[in-house]
């Protein structure tokens, strides 16, 4: 249900709402549902670098080579979906979406997003997107509190303990062995930290952790964090 908001008048800037954390900690899923619950629109920027790395890849380069992720950043023709209710990913025709979850592309993006000319030019682009929000825009990932968006008036650290973050993440991955799970997420989690840190709030960024929060309640405590600091309201 769309969210009610006092209209900030024609030309004001979206409002976004900037959520960070460790993998397996439920940003994707609690920021596509508090994006819907406000009427905002839904940004992943994983996708953006999962679909670089997926890219590199594609080209049979080698993503931990700065120069050939630079190479391929030439002829990265990416989309994604703004529109929580319809997420998807595109690199040229070819639909990602399913395919940059693979563990093949997950072992492979720290490597591509720790290029430094990279980041800018991905930040460049995310910076785009989210000034071109109709009304507000719900923006996650590492370091969109620090990085991407340090000036939004909502900054969330949306974390849980490893051991819940291991639970929830083999839960969503049948088959796979938990302790395999949960190392994956303490590597993925290391690999990541050396380019940002995504483990600690920054300063005015508001802490909600999760560990005894089921899903529907992680979704309240995000949008309460939204309410406080934006005077933003929802519906259901």
């Amino acid at each position: 249900m769309t969210g009610d908001q006092v209209n900030p008048g024609a030309g004001a800037a979206p409002v976004v709402v900037a959520i960070d954390g460790p993998a397996g900690s439920g940003k994707s899923s609690v920021s596509k549902a508090a994006a819907s619950r406000l009427g905002y629109d839904y940004l992943d920027t994983g996708a953006a670098y999962r679909a670089l790395a997926w890219h590199v890849l594609a080209r049979g380069a080698d993503t931990s080579d700065a120069a050939d992720v630079l190479d391929a950043t030439g002829d990265f023709d990416f989309w994604i979906s703004t529109d929580p209710a319809a997420y998807a990913v595109r690199v040229g025709q070819a639909d990602v979406t399913d395919a940059i979850r693979e563990p093949r592309v997950s072992d492979a993006v720290s490597g591509v997003a720790r290029v430094p000319a990279v980041r800018e030019a991905v930040t460049a682009m995310f910076r785009r997107i989210m000034a071109g929000a109709p009304r507000g825009i719900v923006v996650e990932g590492r370091d969109i509190t620090t990085v991407v968006a340090p000036d939004a008036p909502v900054r969330i650290l949306l974390t849980a303990a490893p051991e819940v973050r291991a639970g929830r993440r083999s839960a969503e991955l049948s088959g796979e062995d938990a302790a395999a799970v949960a190392a994956a997420l303490t590597r993925r989690d290391a690999s990541d930290s050396a380019v940002v840190d995504f483990l600690s709030a920054a300063p005015g960024v508001e802490v909600v952790d999760s560990t005894e929060l089921d899903f529907e309640q992680t979704v309240d405590a995000v949008l309460a964090v939204v309410a406080e600091k934006a005077g933003v309201r929802h519906g259901r």
